[in-house]
This record gives C-alpha cells, structure tokens and sequence, in this order.
C-alpha cells in the first residue's frame, strides 16, 4: 500500500453483534454475511454494479460455508459478476479481508470490493468422531445393502459422542482465556485495572450510540437495533462481583466475564476504491489505508499468547517512520482489558522494546483519551471474523468526524498473531 495506488476507505455497515444464543441463534454466517453486505449494498447504492471482489471471511464455520465470499455477494444485490472470496485469520479475519482488497486496488488489478467477515458461535459445526465417519463414507461407497449394513459391525454406542469446535490452541491445549491470565500475571496487570477498562467501554459505547454515532453504521436485524451485550449501567461494583472465569484455582485469577469478551454472533464489511472510483460514483473518501502489517509471537515457548500486535506495530511504525503518539485515535481490539493492558505497559517498557522489538526506547505512553474513544469489543462483542470491519468503519468514521487526523487499528488473534493497520484522513 505504501507504493501503490492510495486506498480509500468509504464506509462500512454491520449489524448489531448479539450475545450467543440469543437474536441469530438460528441465522448463520450466510444470513448474517447477506444482510450485512446487502445493507452495505444499499448504503452506497450498488445494486447491479460489477465490484472487483468481496472478501469475506469466517472462523468457525459449516463446510457448506466453503464459499462463504461468492454465496453473500450473489445474495447481496451486487452484479452476479462480482467474484467473491473466503479468508480466515482468527480474530483478524475481517482486517485481514479489508487488507486484501486493498492491496489489490493498490496494485492496480480492482478499482472497488468490500472487505468484512461473520462469525456465528451459536450455528457451530457439530461432528462425529473418525470411527463413526469411516463407517459412514464407507457405507455411502458400498452398492448393495448388505455391504453397507456390514460397515457397522461392531458398532458401539461410544463412537455416537460428537466433536464440537473448541477454542483451545491446538499447541498448548489451553484456551485463549488461561493465555491471557498467564500475561496479566507476568506484567502485573490487577483486577481493577481490568474491570475499569471494561466499564469504560460499556460506558463509551452507550455515550455513542446516543448520539447518534452509530446511526448510519448499525442496522438493524432480527429486531435488535444495538448491540446486546452492551450494558450502559455497568459498574465497577457489579464487575467486582463476577468471579475468575479461567484461573479459578489460585486465588489469583483476574479475568471474569466482565473484563473479558463474550462469544458473539455478527457480521461487519467495509468498502474500499480508489479515490477516482470514489468520485465517479458520488462517494466520500473517510480516510485511507496508508499501510499494515502481520506479526506473529512464539507463544509456544513462552511468548504471551496475544502479544504480537507490539511487534507488528513497533515494525509497521518504523517503516512509515512515525512514533506510537503520532495518533489520535488508537483501536485496539478489546478481547479481554488485560491484553490491551499487557499492550500498553510492554510499549512502555524499556526492558520490553530493548530486547524484544530492539529499539533504543520504549515506545512510550498513549493518551488514554485517544483509545477506543466510542468503546469497543469489551461492550459490543466479538464475533471473530467480524470485528476487524467493525474496527475499521468505526475509526474511519471518527476521522470523518475529526474532519482528519490518523488512527492505528491493532488487533490480536488466536495462534499467537497481530494484524495492524494505519488509517489516515
């Protein structure tokens, strides 16, 4: 992006994420991905027209979600021309997707796509252990009857227990939660520190919504106008209540239910063009991706889990020679107060940017001020392949208010890796 053509960011829409189990409990990544982009669609007024891709993008998905891309695009209201395409990156999916299209305009090969994602934790896929599906493919290859009743000789009750999806990091075996506690711990980071973090957010996404921020950015779907999960009463008093959801044992656990993002059903997209696409279709320019960058972290031996948004933005910023206050807006990607936290006080650490990120200083302090200004995962949720979109349309909205300025999006993600970018307006 830095030496291709400028990418400009033009808008975005999503629904409104809603706690598992509840409003789309029975919806989908296909249903939430179409109305999403069909709103989209109607926002800018591209019904009919021929885009150069939609990327899409979901974590935990059926199979029959192969071509998650395609199948929203042709239900979305856009030319059937309009290729499509599915991308998955844990928690970055949707950043990742937004990446894609730009690079691709950059390069010159599209003028114009949507970039966004959908996650549904509540429509997960359900499987059967390998035993039972060896039987079953073989017993759908057999011809006769009697051959595919003879599959299942031998059968036994225990090989009907089915797999559900976890969320677990395959290499460790420990949940991306029990990460995050053994981070708070090694930086020190307290329980109220966390739980003032997560009030915040609630408290500043509420603020938004009243006035009116949100209005062209959220539509509403299956009867929800905003999001659920968001608790505008929330305090430290009642957060104080909750007890420790992953370190339950040694009494020094600090991630609750409150400090820390629930699993959410949602779907968010954005469109990016090039500024000549922009203004033959009558559009605004919010702001542009001026760069990002991928990092990933050895959490294996003993890197923290969702550490690696400090060393994808200490690289990306050394690359566009900018310093970590050269911002104002920063959107970090709550998935618990304590990873954004850990984020902060390692970019204020001199030992931390030494010999970690090899700097000759820290990064330094950001303004509180500046991060998250409208609240963020902690009080909307985070359905995973949604949330980058989410990011995006957001600080491009709050650049258009500010009539300019520039923001960093850092989002960590499952599998030990941050993706970043940088907006400007």
């Amino acid at each position: 992006m830095l030496h291709g053509r400028p990418v400009a960011v033009l808008g975005g829409v999503r629904i409104p994420f809603c706690r598992q189990n509840t409003a789309y409990a029975d919806v989908g990544n296909l249903g939430m991905s179409v109305r999403t982009l069909g709103a989209l669609v109607e926002k800018f007024g591209l019904h009919g027209q021929r885009l150069g891709e939609v990327a899409m993008g979901a974590v935990i998905k059926h199979s029959s979600d192969w071509n998650l891309g395609r199948e929203a695009a042709l239900s979305s209201g856009l030319s059937p021309l309009t290729p499509g395409i599915t991308l998955q990156r844990a928690c970055g999916t949707s950043l990742d997707s937004i990446i894609t299209i730009g690079n691709r305009i950059a390069a010159g090969q599209i003028d114009s796509g949507i970039g966004g994602g959908s996650d549904s934790t509540s429509d997960v896929p359900i499987v059967y252990g390998k035993s039972l599906r060896r039987r079953l493919l073989a017993a759908n290859a057999a011809k006769a009857p009697r051959d595919r009743l003879a599959q299942f000789r031998g059968f036994r009750l225990r090989e009907l227990k089915p797999d559900f999806p976890g969320v677990a990091e395959p290499r460790t075996g420990k949940s991306m939660g029990e990460h995050c506690e053994d981070m708070a711990k090694e930086w020190s980071i307290a329980r109220d520190s966390q739980d003032e973090l997560a009030v915040a957010s609630h408290h500043k996404l509420a603020a938004a919504y009243e006035r009116g921020f949100f209005d062209d950015l959220v539509v509403a779907f299956r009867g929800v106008s905003r999001d659920n999960i968001l608790r505008a009463d929330s305090t430290l008093e009642k957060l104080a209540t909750l007890k420790p959801a992953f370190d339950r044992t040694s009494g020094r656990g600090s991630l609750t239910a409150g400090n820390s993002t629930p699993l959410t059903d949602g779907a968010a997209a954005c469109l990016l063009s090039t500024d000549e696409w922009a203004a033959q279709h009558g559009h605004e320019v919010l702001c542009h991706v001026r760069d990002a960058h991928v990092a990933a972290v050895d959490f294996v031996h003993g890197e923290g889990l969702l550490m690696a948004p400090t060393v994808a933005v200490a690289e990306m910023l050394a690359r566009n020679n900018l310093a970590l206050q050269d911002f104002d807006i920063y959107e970090i990607h709550e998935a618990f107060a304590a990873q954004v936290l850990c984020t902060l006080r390692a970019w204020e650490s001199e030992d931390y940017c030494r010999n970690r990120l090899g700097l000759d200083a820290p990064l330094g302090r950001i303004d509180p001020a500046k991060i998250n200004p409208v609240g963020s995962s902690l009080a909307t949720g985070h359905p995973f392949a949604a949330t980058g979109a989410r990011v995006v349309a957001t600080a491009a909205r709050q650049l258009q208010e500010r009539g300019g300025g520039r923001a960093l999006v850092s989002i960590c993600t499952a599998g030990g890796m941050g993706v970043v970018a940088i907006l400007e307006r």
